[in-house]
């Protein structure tokens, strides 16, 4: 079970780039059910999502690169590419900083896991967070992924 919160970033952090980051590039096999493949360095992953906003199921299984690169070119929509920061906070939460890049950029998206609801909804956000998206489909990957000329 995955219990996140999403967030706009008003503004990126102070020394943001000294924390470990990953580049990620994931497409879309479907985005419902959200069948997901994505490349994290030299990780490869298919993950499986059900439904639901801030709190849904999620499934991981591992991918060898060959079978990444068989099911790359068999994504809907654009495939998605990004670097994502890891920043400690309070000492008991990992953010998840993402800087989207190629036709996502400028868009900047901030997420933190939760073990419970209730943990969730107490959250107090940094002061470089801007606009609570969690409840709002339009900035989940899956739906940035079928991305026209018009920007989330």
């Amino acid at each position: 079970m995955e219990i996140e919160r999403k967030f706009l970033v008003k503004h990126l952090p102070e020394h943001y780039k000294n924390y470990p980051c990953q580049e990620l590039e994931q497409g879309y096999l479907s985005t419902n059910p959200v069948v997901r493949i994505r490349k994290a360095d030299n990780d490869y992953i298919l993950t499986y999502k059900g439904k639901g906003l801030m709190v849904r199921e999620e499934y991981n299984l591992p991918l060898t690169g060959d079978a990444y690169e068989h099911l790359r070119p068999k994504a809907d929509g654009i495939l998605i590419h990004k670097i994502r920061y890891k920043i400690p906070y309070l000492e008991k939460y990992t953010i998840e900083l993402d800087i989207f890049l190629d036709e996502l950029a400028p868009l900047l998206l901030a997420e933190v896991e939760f073990d419970t609801e209730e943990e969730a909804n107490a959250f107090v956000p940094p002061p470089w967070y801007g606009e609570d998206v969690t409840f709002s489909e339009k900035y989940h990957n899956s739906t940035l992924s079928q991305k026209t000329d018009r920007q989330p």
